[in-house]
């Protein structure tokens, strides 16, 4: 495989060498507890990439299953001879087999990207990606409130948006310091304002409001509460009430985002076999739990967890997407959706 180079990063350095590993890596490895982060970094490679192509997606259970499938697709032509590029979402040392595979392979290989949650920049398959040629490994920890704001910024920048006051700040912390669901409430503002690069517009605390910005106090979590809790009975009323007060979906998919986006952050600190009130009280002296969402936490944390939360996570991403496209469907996707989540929690 080509590649003489290789590179590791972390959320301060990325930036400053994705260009150049894109242009001269083959394999990429994206780990740390901040999956937000590191997904976005995945797509900034892909948008870096001589020739993208079209992109196979693999699980990391998948590989766990059949380690030298990575080394095949990573080998074979697409349908029309296109180039491809192959991105790997993995928990812990899944993927670890298939990439040992794939670099002991021959030939010309696409490009390779792997996401892993619950992965360290000291795990196995870190150090094994790390010590071939040609190759990134780069950790991502969750932000704090100034360095989220940021790049709340830098999102509204490219937008087209210059965020008045202190709304950099509300953003992030509403987004729970979550890059993906804070680009959601920038693109929602950039849409509302009708800003662009090349006709910037000003946004306050005004319109934010006006597009039913997410926060704590905004009346969604009660649904989300009611679907990650499996408390079926209780959606049609409050979906009934969404209704009356004519809340945005893609606000409503938000605050299911940042939920899970918090259990994702919790389940990662979370050592194995550690009790679950124990671990719950830490954080709430660590005040990355609100003594308000005590009970509704603890409970979801023993539901979602591992790949049925990576499950989760996947869905209302696709959810998110699928709102943005297809306005005219939004609430029936939206209830379709949330119906799905309460199903699964009451299994």
């Amino acid at each position: 495989m080509a590649g003489a180079q290789s590179f590791k990063a972390n959320q301060n350095t990325f930036g400053r060498i994705a260009g150049q590993a894109a242009r001269d890596c083959h394999t990429f490895f994206f780990c740390g507890p901040d999956e937000s982060a590191a997904s976005a970094a995945a797509t900034q490679i892909v948008a870096g990439l001589a020739e993208a192509g079209e992109r196979v997606e693999i699980s990391g259970s998948d590989l766990r299953r059949d380690p030298v499938r990575l080394a095949d697709e990573a080998r074979s032509s697409s349908l029309f001879g296109d180039a491809r590029h192959i991105l790997v979402r993995a928990t812990g040392e899944e993927a670890h087999d298939a990439l040992k595979l794939h670099f002991e392979a021959e030939g010309e290989a696409s490009p390779v990207l792997v996401v892993a949650t619950s992965a360290t920049d000291k795990s196995r398959t870190a150090k094994l990606v790390g010590g071939a040629k040609g190759t990134l490994v780069a950790m991502f920890y969750p932000p704090n409130l100034s360095d989220m704001a940021n790049t709340v910024r830098d999102l509204a920048d490219r937008s087209g948006l210059r965020l008045g006051g202190d709304l950099a700040q509300r953003i992030a912390r509403a987004s729970g310091l979550d890059r993906r669901l804070a680009e959601g409430e920038v693109e929602k503002l950039a849409l509302y304002l009708d800003a662009a690069p090349d006709t910037p517009k000003t946004a306050d605390l005004e319109a934010w409001d006006a597009i039913g910005a997410t926060s704590e106090e905004d009346g969604f979590m009660p649904l989300v509460n009611a679907a990650l809790g499996g408390h079926a009975r209780r959606l049609p009323g409050e979906l009934a009430r969404l209704r009356t007060l004519a809340l945005n979906p893609v606000g409503v998919a938000l605050a299911f985002e940042r939920r899970a986006a918090q259990l994702a952050q919790l389940s990662a600190r979370m050592r194995p076999g550690e009790d679950l009130g124990s671990f719950i009280d830490a954080q709430k002296r660590a005040r990355r739990i609100f003594f308000k969402d005590e009970r509704d936490i603890s409970q979801q944390l023993g539901i979602w967890r591992g790949r049925r939360l990576d499950r989760l996570v996947s869905r209302l991403t696709a959810l998110h997407q699928a709102l943005l496209a297809n306005s005219q469907q939004a609430e029936l996707l939206l209830s379709q959706e949330i119906a799905w989540i309460a199903r699964e929690a009451a299994r």
